[in-house]
């Protein structure tokens, strides 16, 4: 008789034949073109002939409750996980598991040092929880304590000064990684993308902390400089920590020497923004026949070319791109582009900001005005003055003049016409003739330095913290911003392993070879779709990715141990691991994971 179920499975009532009959028992019958029937069967003997009865099929029963079914009819007493064993302690592994298995895959280790010892142990360890965890050194050891990371790597006993020895040890072979990083990626002819942000400094006692340009908008702070190459995909090469006060373009022959001399390439194209590769450090390039560069003209640069008359607006009323040459860039190749998205934005930044700075200058000239008694320093409104256009950068756009403490302005009409005359207008320069990069694919190569930006954002996020920056000597300042390059390059390929499961158009870089150079760029139609539904082709759930290691973080490790009774007449209990099934989610994502190409050239 049919009664209750098991997973959704209707169960048979079952109880023990009479005595004299035979018991009812579970048959696997073969079939030739399919898979094979499972029956519940009774059977009989009646002379020298056996009948079968069968009772029902169970060949769409999940495995586990048919065994479960074929022991109990064996008379094997079954009982509950609960009376066999405890779950001693329960630790999320999925993470931990999917973010060493990259590593492993990618041969991280082995290149950080090709046998294993503590301080590589360490030092991946490290790099492991800046993408899973970033803390603190101090935090991390605390968080060790009994983590599945840690256990997984037999370093949840080290302290705060073990992992500064590692950072040590691992500063030392720095190059030798960074060599093996640009063996993979870099071959000769290949373009190297560089560019330089910074982070800000808690303290004041690092020889590299120093006041300079704050690009995380902390005014106050001293900072230390960082320039990352990486290859045209943006996979991170290596990186070189300068003092904060550093200007950008002399950092450029460091690059150079890195290039040629460590890594041995005589063939590569540099690609830098307009305040990296300078006139002088382009001539500092060309010094060098086998050193390509690509890079852009400043805005006064641009506005040059129109007064010189190389540069003809109307030849951008019917199209978007247009090369040029010019005497005051002799042998160069310059791409003019033209966006009049970029252009609007323009102007009507512009126009807010000129409006800003108005009606603070409004609000500093009514200040003045009311100090009759004891009018206020020219000085002082000249200081308040400096403030304003100084936040809006639009002095070149007024003129004023201070009076006895007061105060009168005005626009300069003209130069903010001939500004905005090129609104919407940029000039990509490159030395390489047009056989090796045609004018549209020099655009493409310059727009690639975005790719080092989202490497700055990534760094300086939640996701892998670089900053603030605590570090008190030099060199472990370096060895933290070597270590968070190289979890970026562990995250890099884990995003890219997973863009089926993120929010990240998976068509980007096959779009980005084929659109337009210039017009603004739209995401692919299954990238809006994913966006629009929020769920892939196959109903799983798409993530951003620290949501995503979350998802892989509620696949447990489990230590259980059996309890000593009657299932254990030795009286004796044991302890083993139990990691818990995968989702189909997480079983997705482990596959994406082995399925990756982590390539090299």
């Amino acid at each position: 008789m049919l009664s209750n179920s098991v997973h959704g499975v209707p169960m048979l009532e079952w109880q023990p034949a009479p005595e004299g009959e035979t018991p009812m028992y579970v048959e696997t019958v073969p079939n030739r073109n399919s898979s094979p029937a499972i029956l519940l069967r009774e059977s009989r003997r009646e002379g020298k002939r056996v009948h079968k009865t069968t009772i029902a099929n169970l060949t769409h029963w999940p495995e586990n409750v048919v065994d479960a079914l074929r022991r109990s009819l064996a008379d094997e007493k079954l009982v509950s996980v609960e009376e066999l064993f405890d779950v001693e302690r329960s630790e999320a592994y999925g993470h931990v598991e999917a973010v060493l298995a990259t590593v492993r895959r990618l041969g991280l280790d082995s290149m950080i040092a090709s046998e294993r010892s503590r301080q590589r142990d360490l030092v991946v360890a490290m790099i492991a929880s800046r993408v899973l965890a970033p803390c603190s050194k101090l935090a991390t050891t605390r968080l060790w304590g009994e983590s599945a990371l840690a256990k997984d790597l037999a370093v949840q006993d080290a302290d705060v000064d073990e992992l500064y020895d590692a950072l040590d040890w691992l500063l030392a072979r720095q190059a030798k990684i960074q060599k093996k990083l640009a063996g993979r990626h870099l071959a000769e002819g290949a373009q190297v993308l560089y560019d330089l942000s910074s982070s800000y400094f808690e303290g004041s006692k690092c020889p590299l902390a120093a006041f300079g340009h704050n690009r995380d908008g902390k005014h106050g702070l001293r900072i230390v400089t960082y320039g990352v190459m990486t290859d045209r995909d943006g996979r991170p090469i290596s990186v070189q920590v300068y003092p904060g006060n550093t200007a950008d373009p002399k950092t450029v022959p460091d690059q150079v020497e890195r290039l040629r001399v460590e890594f041995g390439l005589q063939r590569v194209v540099l690609v830098g923004d307009r305040g990296m590769l300078t006139q002088t450090q382009i001539e500092h390039l060309r010094q060098y026949p086998g050193l390509g560069w690509i890079s852009a003209l400043r805005s006064e640069g641009v506005q040059h070319l129109v007064e010189e008359g190389d540069l003809q607006l109307t030849l951008f009323d019917k199209q978007n791109l247009a090369e040029i040459q010019s005497p005051l860039y002799p042998g160069e190749r310059l791409v003019v582009c033209f966006n009049p998205d970029l252009a609007q934005d323009r102007r009507r930044t512009r126009e807010e900001l000129l409006a800003a700075t108005e009606k603070n200058l409004a609000k500093i000239a009514a200040d003045a005005a009311r100090r009759t008694r004891k009018p206020m320093a020219d000085t002082e409104v000249a200081t308040k003055i400096g403030k304003v256009v100084g936040r809006y950068k639009m002095a070149k756009h007024f003129l004023w003049t201070i009076v006895q403490g007061r105060l009168e302005w005005s626009r300069k009409t003209e130069a903010i016409e001939a500004e905005a005359a090129l609104d919407g207008f940029y000039v990509i320069r490159t030395g390489e003739p047009a056989e090796a990069i045609s004018a549209p694919d020099a655009v493409r190569d310059y727009k690639n330095l975005a790719r080092v930006e989202r490497a700055f954002r990534t760094l300086k996020s939640d996701e892998l913290r670089v900053r603030p920056i605590r570090h008190r000597t030099e060199d472990h300042v370096r060895a933290h911003i070597f270590l968070c390059l190289l979890a970026y390059y562990v995250e890099w390929h884990m995003r890219r392993a997973l863009a089926p499961l993120l929010f990240d158009d998976e068509e980007l870089a096959a779009l980005r070879a084929e659109r337009d150079p210039v017009a603004p760029a739209r995401p692919s139609a299954s990238a809006k779709r994913k966006k629009s539904r929020r769920v892939t082709d196959d109903g799983l759930e798409v993530q951003s990715f620290p949501t995503l290691l979350a998802k892989l973080a509620e696949r447990h490790r489990n230590q259980c141990r059996t309890k000593a009774g009657q299932f254990a007449p030795e009286k004796v209990s044991y302890s083993f691991e139990r990691i818990t099934d995968l989702t189909p989610f997480q079983k997705r994502a482990f596959e994406l994971l082995t399925c990756a190409q982590y390539g090299g050239k």
